[in-house]
């Protein structure tokens, strides 16, 4: 099947997506305090979504996503990353990995194209349910630092 082409093929490129997207989040003018971030810090979450795609999509249930992208609100957070960028790195992982699903040349029949546009879908549910946790988390953190540091005056 398709789908499990591409999440082969997507899991063994991981390194090489990953390289990708890291220049670009810190370069990129609208990820200014990725620039001061690891690349390190930035491989790990980035590679962990690439390396573990198949098991992501064919999660049944929204548990996994919700604890790894709270953790990574919740994280950022408190590197004083504003959330306007955590979501745009969110979305420049979700393109770069599109833009390698549709220049992947595993498309060779119209099943296959439809096979294609149902796993981009997906991934697009996949990326929505991880930028809603992550900003969940990162406002709750936000307005908990908030309240901590009001009670300490």
């Amino acid at each position: 099947m398709l789908s499990d082409r591409l999440i082969q093929a997507i899991e063994h490129n991981a390194e090489e997506l990953t390289r990708a997207l890291i220049e670009d989040i810190q370069s990129n003018r609208r990820t200014p305090s990725y620039h001061q971030l690891s690349r390190e810090t930035i491989h790990h979450r980035v590679y962990g979504v690439y390396k573990n795609l198949g098991t992501w999509l064919n999660s049944k249930n929204d548990d996994d996503i919700e604890a790894a992208y709270t953790a990574l609100g919740k994280r950022r957070e408190a590197e004083g990353v504003p959330l306007n960028e955590l979501v745009y790195a969110l979305i420049l992982t979700k393109y770069h990995l599109r833009d390698y699903i549709r220049g992947a040349g595993l498309i060779h029949s119209a099943v296959d194209l439809y096979q294609e546009i149902e796993f981009q879908r997906r991934v697009g549910q996949f990326f929505d349910k991880a930028t809603y946790f992550a900003v969940k988390a990162y406002e709750l953190e936000a307005a908990f630092q908030e309240t901590a540091t009001k009670d300490m005056r």
